[in-house]
C-alpha cells in the first residue's frame, strides 16, 4: 500500500501538539525540557517564555531552581549553538553530538584555521586546567591561553575550549533576574554524581520524532547537524510508520505519537527568538512561510493559527514595558482579540514589575 499523505496542516498540527503548543502541558518543567530533548538558550532569558508558552502555571522560579540546582545546563550542542537541556541529557547527548562540534570548531568557524598548526591536545588540557581553578568566560580563557601561545589568536584558543571540551555556562546566567557573565566549568566537575545511561543515535533520532515528528532524514540532520541518518532510520524501519508528504517526499513517525485532527483549532501562541520549532526541519514550510524566515531571525514568532504570522519583541523604558508586534498580515475579529489577550498575559509574565505594560503594533 501506498502511504498516507500528510498535508502541511497535518503536520501542522502535529509538530503543535508535540511541542506542548497545541495544548499547554501539565508537568514539571524538567520533564518538557527532556520531551523537547532541549531548548535553544542563546538568549539566557528565552526557555523562560519558551516555557510559559507551552506549560501549564509556569513561573520563573521553577526554571531558576533547576538552573542554580544543577538540574539543568545551559551547553553548546545541536547545530553547535547553546541549549538548556536536563543535567543527564547534557552528559547523554554531547557524546553523539562530538562529530557537530568538532566539525563546528574546524570547519564552520574561523577559529580551527586561526589555530592551524596547534597542539590543540595541549590546549585542551591547559583549558581544562584553568576552569579546574574556576569558572571563566571565553575571554578570560583566550588571554590567559594566549600568554603560553603567544602570537596566537586569543578568542580561537578561548572557543577552542568552549567548543572541544564538554563545558556548561554557570549561574547566574541563565537565572532570571539575575545578572552574570557567560562563565565556563566543566560539565564532569558541574554535574558531579549525576548518571546519564548511554545513547545510541537510533535512541536520538526516537526522541527527535515525539518532539518534532514526522520528519524526513533532511529534517532529522537540519536539526542536529549529524549526517549520514539515513541507515539509521531504516534500521528504525520496522518499529515506524512512514509516511509522505504532499511532494512524495518519505516522513517516519513513532506509531503512537499524536497526529490531530487538521481542522483541531490553534490559539495564538508566542515563542522566543531562536525557537527549536523554527529550526529544526530541513523544510519549515509546515510552521513558516520561506518568504518570513528572515523576518523573525532576531525575534520572536507569533504564532496565528498554527503559522508564524508576525514578530515580537519587548522593549523597557524606565517603569513601561511595551510588546511591540510586527504583523505579517492584519488581524480581524475573534483572532486579533485572542492575540492581543495572549500579548497580555505574556507581558505580565515577562513584565510584571512595569508600572505600565502596553501591546502595540508597529509597522516596517
Amino acid at each position: 500500500m501506498s502511504p498516507e499523505v500528510l498535508g502541511p496542516r497535518a503536520l501542522n498540527r502535529a509538530l503543535l501538539e508535540r511541542q506542548l503548543l497545541l495544548r499547554r502541558g501539565r508537568m514539571p518543567a524538567a520533564a518538557a525540557i527532556e520531551h523537547l530533548v532541549g531548548m535553544q538558550a542563546q538568549v539566557p532569558t528565552s526557555p523562560y517564555s519558551g516555557l510559559w508558552s507551552r506549560l501549564e502555571s509556569f513561573r520563573h522560579e521553577e526554571l531558576a531552581g533547576l538552573i542554580t540546582g544543577r538540574g539543568a545546563v545551559r551547553t553548546s550542542l545541536m547545530r553547535t549553538t547553546l541549549h538548556l537541556v536536563t543535567a543527564a541529557d547534557a552528559l547523554a547527548l554531547r557524546p553523539l553530538l562530538e562529530p557537530v562540534l568538532l566539525r563546528g570548531f574546524h570547519t564552520g568557524s574561523p577559529f580551527g584555521r586561526q589555530l592551524t598548526g596547534v597542539d590543540l591536545d595541549a590546549v585542551v588540557a591547559a583549558g581544562v586546567a584553568l576552569l579546574e581553578e574556576r569558572p571563566r568566560s571565553v575571554a578570560e580563557l583566550g588571554a590567559l591561553l594566549a600568554e603560553r601561545w603567544p602570537g596566537r589568536d586569543a578568542t580561537s584558543l578561548g572557543y577552542a575550549v568552549r567548543l572541544l571540551v564538554p563545558v556548561v555556562q554557570v549561574p547566574p546566567r541563565g537565572v532570571w533576574g539575575s545578572a552574570g557573565q557567560a562563565r565556563l566549568a566543566p560539565v564532569a566537575r558541574w554535574l558531579t554524581g549525576v548518571e546519564a545511561p548511554p545513547l545510541r543515535l537510533e535512541d536520538l533520532v526516537l526522541r527527535y520524532l515525539g518532539a518534532f515528528g514526522p520528519a524526513s532524514v533532511r529534517d532529522v540532520q537540519a536539526w542536529c547537524w549529524l549526517t549520514r541518518l539515513a541507515p539509521v532510520l531504516e534500521r528504525l524501519r520496522p518499529r515506524l510508520r512512514v509516511f509522505r508528504d504532499e511532494a512524495g517526499v518519505e516522513l517516519f513517525d513513532l506509531p503512537e505519537a499524536p497526529r490531530p485532527d487538521p481542522d483541531t483549532p490553534a490559539p495564538p501562541r508566542f515563542v522566543p527568538e531562536y525557537d527549536n520549532l523554527l529550526l529544526s526541519h530541513s523544510d519549515r514550510s509546515r510552521v513558516i512561510a520561506p518568504q518570513h524566515r528572515e523576518r523573525i531571525f532576531t525575534r520572536g514568532a507569533l504564532l496565528v493559527d498554527g503559522l508564524v504570522h508576525g514578530a515580537w519583541r519587548v522593549r523597557r523604558a524606565r517603569d513601561t514595558a511595551t510588546l511591540e508586534l510586527e504583523l505579517f498580515a492584519p488581524l480581524h475579529g475573534a483572532d486579533a482579540a485572542a492575540v492581543t489577550a495572549e500579548g497580555e498575559r505574556l507581558l505580565d509574565f515577562l513584565a510584571g514589575d512595569a508600572a505600565t505594560r502596553e501591546l502595540r503594533t508597529v509597522a516596517r
